[in-house]
């Protein structure tokens, strides 16, 4: 039987590290067991901010990538400033932090490069697709955002080829994602943005999301079909691991200045204080990239002797962190325009069977999903008492010996499933 094309235009691809990539490298990798053959399209000299070389070996050999050279403004720009890296990632210093030369590169970045700084990728690859798409007979694309310019390579793709059918999969919302509105935009600037969002949204055929708020969110703007496929976990070749001697609670992934959880802090440094046995085996591992501010608030409430800074690290390396560790943190930003964001190493923390901790705005996703799985507990800012609590009772469970979770419904989410949903979407009709 002939295994039916997909087409999938995606800026992020090995060896690009971080969570970005995490998403289209699983579903590509599942699409061939439903008789859906995945064609990759990505740059070809890409500047990611994190790289993981070690996921290059999770890309099947038969799979055919295909790539075109791409204009990559940050790389100019990191001659100009160190946090060229971080504004990449849509991570943004703190108004007050940020120099001239810093505010220049948002208002240029916001203004200039609509969407964004991929902006430019859009006309080389709608001349070269369009030629592979003839060549190829190719009737299904999916463009995948952020960046959203590539959705822009959809829409044109789409004004070309009416009978074709596109998927645009938001894994972040676009013009209400937390980053947008330190870009300094003008009037003019989120005008267009909003208009781009608009046409984007009503002409594709599916609209594919990554939560419900999101599909919540995208329901106002258009009628089109809109679809809730979350991220997911994978059976991930990890040697079996102890569980650490210490009472770790660890955080997996980047921990930058605006998810600074102060309540954390506090409720660690009272334990600290009235618990000679809490403070004798508690250790804070941080793996990934930590905000300055982050340590500083750390150091203010005197936790600094307790923590265990590991840093970057592959993605294997994080799933040994995961599964060794005695609680996860999962820290969101408390802010209205993150209650649509479900992280997607959420699912890996519940695939590791370890307790999680949670800490975030009210009325998320991620709240459901936790209660819904029994993987953990979820606190807002303000419940100090509670979280103080639920990291005692833990505390005591791991004297014990005895703490750990009791995971329910979990297949839902597994990388092979979401697979599943996402090729029924691509089979014809």
């Amino acid at each position: 039987m002939t295994k039916q094309k997909v087409l999938i235009i995606t800026y992020y691809w090995p060896p690009a590290g971080g969570p970005g990539v995490q998403r289209w490298l699983k579903f590509v990798k599942y699409l061939p067991q439903f008789n859906i053959e995945p064609i990759v399209y990505c740059p070809e000299n890409p500047v990611y901010p994190q790289v993981d070389k070690s996921l290059l070996d999770q890309v099947s050999k038969d799979t055919i990538i295909l790539k075109q050279p791409i204009s990559e403004p940050y790389k100019l720009a990191s001659l100009l400033s160190k946090n060229t890296k971080t504004i990449s990632k849509g991570i943004i210093p703190e108004e007050k932090k940020q120099g001239i030369i810093q505010k220049l590169m948002l208002y240029v970045r916001g203004n200039f490069f609509i969407p964004d700084a991929r902006k430019k990728w859009v006309k080389p690859s709608v001349n070269y697709l369009s030629n592979y798409i003839l060549d190829n007979k190719i009737d299904t694309i999916i463009t995948s955002g952020p960046p959203h310019s590539l959705h822009l390579i959809g829409f044109k793709l789409k004004e070309q080829f009416k009978d074709i059918c596109w998927l645009a999969d938001f894994r972040d919302p676009w013009t209400t994602i937390g980053y947008h509105k330190q870009l300094k935009l003008t009037k003019t600037s989120q005008e267009k943005h909003k208009l781009l969002e608009k046409q984007v949204l009503n002409t594709a055929d599916k609209i594919i999301v990554t939560s419900n708020n999101t599909k919540l969110e995208f329901e106002a703007i258009t009628s089109k079909p809109i679809i809730v496929i979350t991220n997911g976990y994978d059976k991930e070749k990890v040697k079996p691991v102890n569980l650490d001697k210490n009472f770790t609670i660890a955080h997996i992934g980047s921990l930058l200045s605006k998810r600074n959880p102060e309540i954390l802090w506090r409720v660690l440094s009272d334990l600290i204080a009235m618990d000679d046995e809490f403070s004798a085996f508690f250790q804070l591992t941080l793996v990934g990239n930590v905000g300055e501010s982050i340590l500083k608030s750390i150091e203010k409430y005197k936790l600094t002797k307790y923590l265990n800074n590991v840093g970057y690290v592959s993605h294997i390396e994080s799933i040994k962190y995961q599964k060794q560790s005695q609680l996860l943190l999962l820290i969101e930003i408390d802010s209205e325009d993150t209650k649509v964001i479900i992280p997607g190493k959420l699912f890996e923390y519940m695939a590791s069977q370890r307790p999680i901790i949670a800490i975030g705005p009210e009325a998320t996703d991620v709240e459901v999903i936790l209660k819904e799985t029994n993987t953990g507990d979820y606190f807002n800012y303000h419940d100090y008492d509670s979280l103080k609590s639920k990291i005692k009772q833990h505390f005591e469970a791991f004297k014990q010996k005895n703490l750990n979770t009791n995971p329910i419904g979990l297949q839902k989410y597994s990388r092979l499933n979401l697979t599943k949903t996402l090729a029924s979407l691509i089979a014809k009709e």
